[in-house]
């Protein structure tokens, strides 16, 4: 099952840039020469975003595995170290709100399963999506879990929550995560229908960098023109 975040901007993309479908199908290579010369443009005039050359990881393939039981011990706090190619994130885990997907999180990452993944999503002013084995947007743990949202949650600048697809229910998880980058998510994401991972608590800079990162239109997947890996994801207890 397929696990893009789908989100309204995209949408609003998507119908913007159907409108020329008719046109570009009836000369598909002129239009394959016109969207590589657009790349290569985009990429000359890309900025120095400050993060470090990295490679885009290979598809990588993940074994079935059951959801883990884990829960977050009371009275600990949790901090997602996510150590990037633009630098490095740390991330407050919502425990008490978010008891099983956190407890997901903290399984996942203590198996190494984020370590070398992309960030295969990048809209500037909205989020930066990550966490995918397949580096495609279709690819997850092998499971997945449902938590319901906070009712009370909003997608504002460094709060971070769970990517699912469009026809699942609220609050549905698998590995994908995103990080709210700009005041875009707040604004389109009026109901609380993505699972609560936490909020940033160090390294707003690296999150403000990380959504500024060139990357194809929306409509096209929103793939950084350069990728962007997490090297290594740790948990911290306090």
């Amino acid at each position: 099952m397929r696990r893009v975040l789908i989100l309204l901007l995209a949408a609003l993309t998507i119908a913007v840039a159907a409108c020329g479908d008719d046109e570009e199908t009836t000369g598909s290579e002129a239009g394959g020469e016109t969207t590589a010369a657009a790349t290569e443009t985009a990429e000359a005039e890309a900025p120095d975003t400050g993060c470090k050359a990295a490679e885009d990881p290979a598809p990588r393939e993940v074994e079935e595995r059951k959801a883990p039981t884990f829960r977050p011990k009371k009275g600990t706090t949790y901090t997602w170290v996510l150590a990037t190619s633009c630098g490095t994130i740390e991330v407050r885990l919502a425990t008490g709100r978010a008891p099983k997907t956190t407890g997901s999180i903290i399984s996942l990452t203590k198996d190494g399963f984020y370590d070398g993944l992309s960030f295969h999503r990048i809209v500037d002013g909205f989020v930066a999506q990550g966490g995918d084995p397949q580096n495609s947007g279709n690819g997850g743990p092998g499971y997945s879990i449902t938590e319901t949202p906070p009712s009370d949650l909003t997608y504002d600048i460094g709060v971070v929550a769970m990517a699912k697809a469009g026809n699942e229910p609220p609050g549905t998880s698998g590995s994908q995560f995103f990080i709210v980058t700009g005041p875009a998510a707040a604004q389109a994401l009026v109901t609380p229908d993505y699972a609560l991972v936490g909020r940033v608590s160090k390294g707003l800079d690296v999150v403000e960098r990380l959504g500024k990162v060139p990357a194809a239109p929306d409509a096209e997947g929103g793939r950084p023109l350069e990728p962007v890996v997490i090297d290594k994801a740790t948990i911290r207890e306090s």
